[in-house]
């Protein structure tokens, strides 16, 4: 069992970071379209280029310090302690020490809907959330197998990473904005596309209407990769991943939508905490933050035999 987890931990973090290497070269790629459509000459797009991804990497610093706080503002999560829930600490406490980890924080939201998410910089200022209806309605082993998911992505550094991956969607999409705008309001750059320029501004055009439809693809993608990660990595953890799976079942298949949840933080949740029809389909699933839940449970499941 345990060769077969390490097997998939390693081809999950193998995948994740072509991905990653992938939009960094497709962020560049985009952002120099863009600018030499709007009239900048090849040294000048990539000295833009450049200071696009200054900007983008001074706004994922703020976003290193201050991005848990701004999701427990949102979700509204409020911290407990030991004797507020002693069996979920427990379990906790114990996750942390097989895991070599520091304990995390623990945070409580008060919903119906079964759910948790992690956030935090680094392992060292990491909160893990859990709802009422969650610790409601599991069992200890199913807790214990969302509660190592959880650590999971807390170790393998996963609420930094899509804090990074939002900031950059959310930068190209703002770039996409200004070059659309100044085409419709404005002539900057005017005399340069005039000029030689014409083939960027046709290319900048497709990549201003594809761009942002790729960057969410990707963006979708790497998430669902970390979520197939960190099931492994939790099952690792637990040596039990049936625990896991069956948490998984009993959360996807419950009828409340959580109602703290919103497109902002839906990807850090361990389940799309969305509810309703779900489409079957390849194309939706695209534009999933999570893979299918059937997928998710028969991984598990094959490294229990």
């Amino acid at each position: 069992m345990a060769a077969t987890l390490y097997n998939q931990v390693d081809s999950n973090r193998r995948k994740t970071i072509l991905l990653m290497i992938g939009f960094s070269f497709f962020i560049v790629l985009v952002s120099y379209i863009l600018v030499r459509a709007l009239g900048f000459d090849g040294a000048g797009a990539l000295g833009f280029s450049g200071l696009f991804l200054v900007i983008s990497g001074l706004i994922n610093l703020g976003s290193y310090y201050w991005s848990d706080k701004l999701v427990l503002g949102l979700t509204g999560g409020r911290q407990i302690e030991k004797e507020d829930s002693p069996k979920l600490f427990r379990i906790i406490e114990n996750l942390s020490i097989a895991a070599g980890s520091p304990m995390p924080k623990i945070f409580v939201i008060e919903d119906p809907a079964p759910n948790a998410f992690a956030t935090g910089r680094d392992p060292r200022h990491a909160v893990v959330a859990f709802t009422t209806g969650l610790l409601e309605k599991l069992d200890n082993l199913e807790i214990e197998g969302v509660a190592a998911h959880e650590l999971s992505h807390i170790r393998n550094y996963d609420t930094r990473l899509m804090s990074i991956i939002v900031i950059l969607v959310g930068m190209l999409i703002f770039l996409v904005d200004i070059f659309s705008r100044s085409l419709w309001w404005g002539n900057f750059g005017k005399n340069k596309r005039e000029t030689g320029g014409g083939l960027f501004l046709v290319l900048g055009v497709i990549v201003a209407i594809l761009a942002p439809i790729l960057a969410q693809v990707i963006k979708f993608a790497i998430s669902r990769r970390r979520e197939f990660l960190a099931d492994a990595s939790g099952a690792l953890l637990t040596r039990h991943p049936e625990g896991l799976a069956k948490a998984l079942i009993k959360i996807s298949q419950d009828k409340n939508a959580l109602r703290s949840a919103s497109n902002a933080t839906a990807h850090l949740y361990i389940e799309n905490p969305f509810k309703g029809e779900k489409a079957k389909n390849w194309f939706i699933n695209l534009f999933s933050t999570h893979p299918p839940v059937e997928d998710r449970v028969k991984a598990l499941r094959v490294v229990s035999l």
